[in-house]
This record gives structure tokens, C-alpha cells and sequence, in this order.
């Protein structure tokens, strides 16, 4: 296996784990602003609690992203930085205006209920702006030129895959969401809140199906080379469907007991993030070697491999001390009944 290679699987966990992590976040957001006014369910109080602890851990992800793109592909970053100037810095304005409203959210409270619907309607746009930079790579809206490369951005808004690929990212984001809140719902005691999401997960389950169809779809027609690679992984494919089945099952099927016939929302956060996991390693899979379809490739964009093994050996070390360190954080945000009971007043 090669050194680019290598670095193309570590940037592309980056992006899976920032992925999931970011669509729960975004999502919990939105349904946080959707529930506001029903104070008497508990389910903006279950969001909140969620959104407190784990944005500020979401975004060092995204950070680490932009960092390992800039550390091992250096020439592919001054491509992706060049045509993602606009979106980029629009994602970037709403990242910050996000972070900075969900802070003052929970401190002024006058103004509480504005900032929560601002930092929600940026929570459900974010997403759809960050899925954009993938059917950008598919190479059909960039114009490559002797010296530069230029974003079609009338082209790119005007295509079917680009909307196909928003459509999923919103979907996903709504259902990831609900999904993950429903269990923390359910561990949390919050009966009616876990209802409440657990019906939210089953009508944003099957759309977020239906939009991954269409990217398949649009994907054959505007970017054939990466269908095609995509149909050679059939079998995993077909996997992660029957992945999303069994997460669908987990949420109808209750426990065999008097007192918890309520599902089984963990095994379905479970299963459909594997679905997520294989949908994505085949997406990746088929993208390789291009970074930005048809000039920059990984082996072109890589940096020097010396260079590379420093960064690498870098990395290792620090997941070797802050991976410990999350799974601490996740034991004890899922696990500490003191927080999990917290009632909002």
C-alpha cells in the first residue's frame, strides 16, 4: 500500500468521523429550535443537553480535517483551496456565527429563543453547504485552465446531483440526529421526548434512503466514471441497505419486557452508522486516485514522503492520547446519571 494511499484513508476517516459527529450536532440543533415551543415533551432539553458537552468536540474534527489536507496534500489543497473560496468561507461564516449564538443562547436569556432559531436554520444549511464539496471534486463544474481553476458555481447550482446530494445531506442529518437523540431520550428517562424522536427517525429513515437512490441515480448520468466504480462494490452496497433494515427493525421492535417495550434505539444508532460507514468507504473507494476529477490525483497533490512520515507518526501519537480520552467523554456523557437526569428550568 502506498504512502498516498495511506494518507487518503486517514483523511477520509477524518472526514466519515466529522461526517456523523457534524450531522448529529447540526441536527440536534434544529430539532432543539422545532421543540422550543413545546416545553412540556422535555425534547429541547434533551437537544440542549446534547448540543452542550459535544459541539465544541465536533469542531476539532473539522479542524484536523483542514489540517491533514494542507500537511499531506499540499498541491491538492491550493486546487480545493482555489474553487472553494465562496462556499468555503460561506461554511465558515456559519460555523462561527453557529458556535457563537448556541453560546450566547444559554447566557441571554431574553434573547434566547432568536438565537436558538438562528444557530437552527444555520444548523440545517451548514450541512447542505459541506456535502457541496463532493459533487465539486466530481471535476463537471470546474473549469481548468493553464494557470488557474474556476468554480462554475451556475453549472453546479443547476445540476441535478448537486440538489440529489443536499437533499441526503439534510435528510441524514435529520435522521442521525433523531436517531442518536432518541437514545439518549430513552437512557435519560425522557419517555415522551424518546417518542417524539423515535417517530422523527422513522419518517427521516426512509427519505434519507430514497435521496442516497437518487445520488445513484444522478451520479450515472453527470459523473459515470465514479457510478461505475461504484457498481463493481454492488455486495457492500446491498450491505449497508440491510444495515439501515436492521436499524429500522431495532426502532419497531420492542424489548421482550413489561416495563421497556420502547425499541431498541441504540442497536439502530449502531446499525445505521455501519450502513453510513460501508455507503461511504465504497463512495471513497470508487473516488480514488482523483482528489478533483480529472487533474489532481492523490499521488500528484502528495506531499514528500519524509514529510508524510512525519505527519503520520505525529498523528498516531496524538490519537494514541486523545482517542482514550473520547471514549471517556462519550462513557461518562452517556453513562453519568447525575447529567443524563438534569432537568432544564
Amino acid at each position: 500500500m502506498s504512502d498516498a494511499i495511506i494518507a487518503s484513508i486517514v483523511l477520509w476517516g477524518f472526514v466519515f468521523i466529522y461526517s456523523v459527529m457534524a450531522t448529529m450536532d447540526f441536527g440536534a440543533g434544529f430539532w432543539s429550535m422545532v421543540y422550543i415551543n413545546r416545553t412540556k415533551t422535555g425534547a429541547t432539553n434533551i437537544a440542549n443537553r446534547y448540543l452542550s458537552p459535544t459541539w465544541e468536540v465536533t469542531n476539532t474534527f473539522i479542524v484536523a480535517l483542514v489540517v491533514a489536507v494542507y500537511s499531506m496534500f499540499p498541491s491538492a489543497a491550493y486546487t480545493l483551496g482555489t474553487i472553494l473560496l465562496i462556499p468555503g468561507s460561506i461554511i465558515l461564516l456559519l460555523l462561527a456565527l453557529r458556535s457563537a449564538f448556541l453560546v450566547f443562547s444559554h447566557i441571554a436569556e431574553e434573547y434566547r429563543k432568536i438565537l436558538t432559531y438562528i444557530s437552527g436554520i444555520a444548523g440545517i444549511i451548514l450541512p447542505a453547504l459541506l456535502i457541496s464539496v463532493l459533487p465539486i471534486t466530481h471535476g463537471n463544474y470546474v473549469i481548468f485552465s493553464e494557470n488557474s481553476q474556476t468554480l462554475d458555481l451556475v453549472k453546479l447550482f443547476t445540476s441535478p446531483n448537486e440538489y440529489a446530494f443536499i437533499g441526503f445531506a439534510i435528510s441524514s442529518t435529520l435522521f442521525l440526529s433523531s436517531l442518536l437523540l432518541s437514545d439518549y431520550s430513552k437512557v435519560s428517562g425522557e419517555l415522551e421526548a424518546f417518542r417524539i424522536y423515535r417517530k422523527d427517525a422513522m419518517i427521516t429513515g426512509p427519505i434519507s434512503l430514497v435521496m442516497g437512490l437518487l445520488i445513484m441515480l444522478t451520479l450515472k448520468q453527470e459523473a459515470y466514471w465514479i457510478y461505475e466504480k461504484m457498481m463493481n462494490d454492488l455486495p457492500l452496497l446491498i450491505l449497508s441497505v440491510i444495515f439501515f433494515i436492521i436499524g429500522g427493525i431495532a426502532l419497531y421492535l420492542p424489548y421482550f419486557s413489561k416495563n421497556k417495550n420502547l425499541g431498541m434505539p441504540r442497536i439502530a444508532v449502531i446499525a445505521v452508522t455501519l450502513q453510513y460507514l460501508l455507503a461511504s468507504f465504497v463512495y471513497g473507494r470508487a473516488h480514488l486516485p482523483y482528489m478533483v476529477y480529472p487533474h489532481v490525483t492523490i499521488e500528484s497533490g502528495f506531499t514528500d514522503p519524509n514529510s508524510f512520515h512525519a505527519i503520520f507518526a505525529s498523528y498516531i501519537a496524538g490519537f494514541a492520547i486523545l482517542f482514550p480520552g473520547f471514549i471517556y467523554f462519550w462513557k461518562m456523557f452517556m453513562h453519568d446519571n447525575r447529567y443524563l437526569q438534569k432537568k432544564q428550568h
